[in-house]
């Protein structure tokens, strides 16, 4: 890995904020169908044209446009994952990764890293993560999000796990059962609940029935700080933890524990931190570990911290299994765990 100089580290906010930009506006929705002249795309966007102008020519630089003459300029494959609902779209990522309440937890990181908890807003004293889940169209992009992630991760988790020795999941992934819907999916007979909030089951409904399971799957309303669905044999957090600390992250496997049936157990789809990273493994996990940090007070976790994790909630941890993704992506694990003695 080369090393970059320091002060060119220090300007990565500026690239951040050109792409951010560039994605709020639908820079890349208006470029879709071809190349426009700048003026055209900044009446299209609600943009000053002049202003415009000098966006585009920063994204020349970033990769994402090329420029065609004096005035036109067209997308580049790097581009293209900016357009809205695109095969491999990264827009939803883009918006969330340096949304404004994110933007300003992360310029409080020492005050985060003297106190070991995330920073709130003065006014509010809300997290970045509760301002967003609190406001319906910041919350809309966190789902489309979370959707997208855990769909690349289906056809892993139905690999790495034999679902087929339960009777029932209870997934708690708040990803409008994307999961479930695929594991029901890779399963006939298999029964679900899906619990999520209030705002999110109607979608949810629709994603089960769209994949043909929804007579065998219900949802229910509910928050999983409080509370699991009673019954299931097995209970499916994939992206959940992570977004905790370990107090919480406690309770919630907790409820898991006073709700499943005798002889159920918990399955986790988590990154699992290396216990010594080289350069490259700290761009994955390093990094997102302070971003959790900073957006809700979550964190990654190595194997013997999840294990750690698992005992304190009353579990025992019995398996750990690489999953097999596309090439560049971390390295999930599915964990299972059964309660302790």
């Amino acid at each position: 890995m080369t090393e970059q100089p320091l002060a060119q580290l220090s300007y990565g906010y500026i690239p951040a904020q050109i792409v951010y930009a560039a994605a709020e506006l639908g820079v890349a929705d208006a470029l879709a169908d071809g190349a426009l002249g700048y003026g055209d795309l900044a009446e299209r966007t609600g943009a000053d044209p002049t202003a415009m102008l000098r966006l585009l020519r920063a994204l020349v630089g970033l990769g994402v446009v090329g420029q065609r003459d004096a005035e036109r300029f067209e997308l580049t494959g790097a581009g293209r994952q900016l357009v809205s609902g695109a095969p491999g779209s990264q827009r939803e990522d883009v918006l969330l990764s340096a949304m404004p309440e994110l933007w300003r937890a992360w310029g409080e990181l020492p005050q985060a890293l003297r106190s070991g908890q995330p920073p709130r807003h003065p006014g509010t004293g809300l997290t970045a993560h509760e301002t967003l889940m609190r406001d319906p169209r910041l919350a809309e992009k966190f789902r489309a999000a979370k959707i997208l992630g855990n769909r690349v991760l289906t056809a892993g988790i139905t690999a790495a796990c034999d679902f087929s020795r339960f009777h029932t999941v209870a997934d708690l992934s708040a990803d409008e059962a994307t999961v479930l819907s695929a594991v029901l999916v890779a399963v006939p007979g298999l029964r679900g609940v899906l619990q999520d909030r209030p705002e999110a089951l109607e979608r949810a409904a629709a994603a089960l029935a769209g994949a043909g399971v929804a007579e065998r799957a219900e949802t229910v309303a509910g928050d999983v700080l409080e509370s699991a669905p009673a019954g299931a044999d097995a209970y499916l957090l994939a992206h959940v933890l992570r977004d905790w600390d370990d107090e919480r992250a406690a309770v919630i496997l907790r409820n898991c524990r006073t709700a499943m049936a005798p002889g159920g157990r918990v399955v986790l789809v988590e990154t699992v931190v290396p216990a010594v990273l080289t350069p490259e493994d700290s761009a994955t996990y390093g990094m997102t570990d302070l971003n959790n940090l900073v957006y809700a007070g979550g964190r990654e976790r190595t194997a013997d911290e999840f294990a750690a994790l698992l005992a304190g909630a009353g579990f025992t941890l019995t398996a750990q299994t690489a999953m097999k993704l596309e090439p560049g992506m971390p390295d999930y694990h599915l964990i299972e765990a059964t309660p302790g003695a």
